[in-house]
């Protein structure tokens, strides 16, 4: 299975997953596939509950919640007042309590290198999705570039199915967006063009243009714009 497919089988097994143990296999396997040491997602839903999955050692998650580390964790404070993904040598480390924090986050096996994707959704519900890893800055970068995109589709496919297990959730009246069109969509509501949406994606540009035009008509939108926003605001995409 090449690696592609393997990825998308992946994804296929998170779509059809039920509740936080489906969520805990599927970020295992993607931890594995992608080869690095650790990948977390974590959300708050829009009554305020937090969840989580991922592969931090019971050790480092227990010592995070017992320091309140929240308060001074730069990935959460960076990413909440972001909207784009960001590798953590982005972020503010300078503050003495951020650089101890950092420390100890290495001596627990969360890696030196980091990359995190903050995603918003409806009725105020925030996530972030954070791949760690523990090697030099050079092969770090390469790994970003070639996996970013990746990253991002993960990251989004994990806060739809989180979205579905809020247990107070209205359900959406509008007509429902095939999985391949949520994928579309989202790219474009990102800032992508319909040539990086087609590689992403790994299809053609036509098979774009069918994806959102579909979408379009589902949504009765006038134009692509239009389409984005009625998701966002509908929420069935979340950027």
């Amino acid at each position: 299975m090449t690696s592609t497919l393997k990825l998308e089988h992946i994804l296929g097994e998170l779509e059809q997953a039920e509740g936080l143990d489906g969520l805990q296999i599927a970020i295992v396997a993607l931890r594995d596939h992608m080869k690095v040491d650790h990948m977390v997602y974590h959300w708050v839903d829009s009554a305020g509950d937090q969840y989580g999955c991922g592969t931090y050692s019971d050790e480092w998650v227990q010592r995070y919640l017992e320091q309140n580390y929240l308060r001074v964790d730069p990935v959460i404070a960076g990413c909440y007042q972001r909207f784009h993904p960001v590798d953590w040598k982005r972020l503010d480390w300078s503050s003495k309590a951020a650089r101890a924090f950092q420390k100890e986050a290495i001596a627990y096996g969360v890696g030196n290198q980091g990359f995190s994707v903050p995603i918003r959704g409806p009725n105020g519900q925030f996530a972030l999705f954070t791949v760690s890893h523990s090697g030099d800055d050079e092969h770090w970068v390469r790994f970003t570039e070639l996996q970013t995109r990746n990253m991002i589709l993960i990251a989004h496919a994990f806060n739809r199915k989180a979205l579905d297990l809020e247990p107070d959730r209205k359900p959406d009246q509008s007509q429902a967006l095939s999985p391949r069109e949520v994928d579309a969509v989202t790219l474009l509501a990102m800032g992508y063009n319909r040539a990086q949406v087609a590689q992403t994606l790994a299809i053609s540009e036509h098979t774009v243009r069918v994806y959102i035009e579909s979408a379009r008509f589902k949504l009765g939108a006038m134009n692509t714009t239009h389409a984005v926003a009625r998701a966002m605001s509908r929420g069935l995409i979340v950027v």
